[in-house]
């Protein structure tokens, strides 16, 4: 299979089967998705969203969050991986927002970059998911999963990554492409045992067709271990 057949094979998989696949982190405006992608880094959606709304309860909105106090943030991220340098990120975010941007999310790359704690992921997750841009954000799971099927070449980085998924991908479906990924490495291909025998791609992945399928195949195909049939037990008679 070549890559461009690969592409196309995984791309069919994932319309058909992940139609309307997006973020999982919980937010009402731009605002508070960065917020909420900050927090992302190296730390779990499902942690962030318990931890989310106490914030934006707190600071509804940038004006509020760029007069807080450390301490009071601090106290209310403090479950999440990092909370001291994102205490300050989230500050200093905030206060760049107001300053510079008129308290407005920016919509392109460039700018976001400049913001503390937004580097080149986050800042596409925000030009993707909230102005529609054909943005890849590359984070652990689709830089893992991209190389296991086969989608990406010898990427030593996330940049690398990037360009070689969207010099293939579609421009209309380069931003749903990104929470694909993500999901399929979030419940499917996790990083220490893929789940193979559940995957939709087998036929499509270097992974399998190289390493795991030698693995996976016997247990499919191994016959289900009998059921063993409890003797019957005679009382004896006195």
């Amino acid at each position: 299979m070549t890559k461009k057949e690969r592409f196309e094979f995984c791309i069919d998989w994932f319309k058909k089967n992940m139609p309307n696949a997006e973020t999982e982190l919980h937010y009402t405006n731009p605002y508070e998705l960065l917020v909420a992608v900050i927090l992302s880094a190296q730390c779990t959606d499902k942690r962030v969203n318990m931890t989310t709304p106490a914030i934006f309860a707190k600071y509804p909105t940038v004006d509020l969050l760029a007069r807080a106090k450390e301490e009071d943030v601090y106290d209310l991220i403090k479950s999440i991986s990092f909370a001291n340098n994102k205490t300050r990120h989230l500050i200093g975010m905030a206060k760049m927002l107001v300053e510079k941007y008129n308290g407005v999310v920016p919509d392109n790359t460039e700018d976001l970059v400049l913001l503390p704690g937004v580097g080149r992921k986050t800042a596409n997750v925000i030009t993707s998911v909230v102005y529609g841009q054909a943005s890849m954000a590359v984070d652990t799971h689709v830089f893992r999963v991209s190389a296991r099927i086969g989608l990406t070449t010898k990427a030593k980085n996330v940049l690398q990554t990037e360009q070689q998924l969207v010099a293939l991908i579609p421009e209309n479906l380069i931003a749903i492409a990104h929470h694909w990924l993500i999901l399929h490495g979030r419940y499917v291909c996790v990083a220490r045992r893929p789940k193979c025998e559940i995957c939709g791609l087998k036929p499509a992945c270097k992974f399998y067709q190289t390493d795991m399928k030698y693995i996976i195949e016997p247990e499919l195909n191994a016959p289900a271990p009998k059921k063993s049939v409890p003797k019957k037990i005679t009382a004896r008679k006195a």
